[in-house]
């Protein structure tokens, strides 16, 4: 049968360990789903839950690895808005991959029946988890010595249009940005190697 998710996954009693990252969901629970039930099943959705009992269940630890909602108030001013508290333990992500902190917590969510609007409002990261990160190789420092500019913001822009100029072009673009001043350019993050604008060509012109 179909789990009532609040059984396992609505811990009020759970107190969040330093190593916990933590969601605040603002959620608006379907007409008729308690919002206790709502937040648990954001929890499940999000970490080991799933819509029924499954014989894989007994081969895991699910009370050291599952999501759980341990706290919700309701949204002042708001009817049937609420917001739910979600902790969940640092085994679950990937060790430096903000893709897949994401995609965990919000991938596959918000199109779940029991509510009828969800929204991530807040995440608190852990410093155990962001020490996972290794960063970028070099600091503002070593850029602005391979730039050779001291003293005043760096100023650079997006190619615009983001899609659709040849190499050629695109070239042509970041020239006369830089002509005219600008520190850097920057793709934009729809640009990738696309057939009208390889990385390759797009990086000899």
């Amino acid at each position: 049968g179909v789990k009532d998710y609040k059984l396992t996954y609505y811990t009020p009693d759970y107190d969040p360990a330093d190593t916990d990252i933590l969601a605040a969901f603002r959620v608006t629970p379907q007409p008729g789903v308690p919002p206790e039930e709502a937040g648990a099943a954001v929890a499940a959705e999000s970490s080991t839950g799933t819509w029924t009992t499954v014989w894989t269940d007994g081969l895991t630890n699910l009370d050291r690895y599952k999501g759980r909602c341990y706290h919700i108030e309701p949204v002042a001013g708001e009817e049937n808005q609420y917001i739910a508290y979600v902790a969940y333990p640092l085994d679950l992500f990937e060790e430096g991959s903000v893709t897949n902190m994401f995609t965990s917590i919000v991938g596959n969510v918000f199109g779940f029946k029991a509510l009828r609007a969800l929204r991530l409002e807040d995440l608190r990261i852990p410093v155990a988890y962001v020490k996972t990160f290794q960063g970028p190789p070099h600091g503002i420092q070593v850029e602005r010595d391979k730039l050779n500019k001291y003293g005043r913001p760096l100023l650079g822009c997006t190619i615009k249009p983001k899609l659709g100029l040849s190499a050629k072009n695109y070239g042509r673009a970041v020239y006369e940005c830089l002509r005219g001043g600008l520190d850097f350019t920057k793709d934009d993050e729809n640009v990738n190697s696309q057939p009208f604008m390889r990385w390759r060509d797009r990086f000899l012109f």
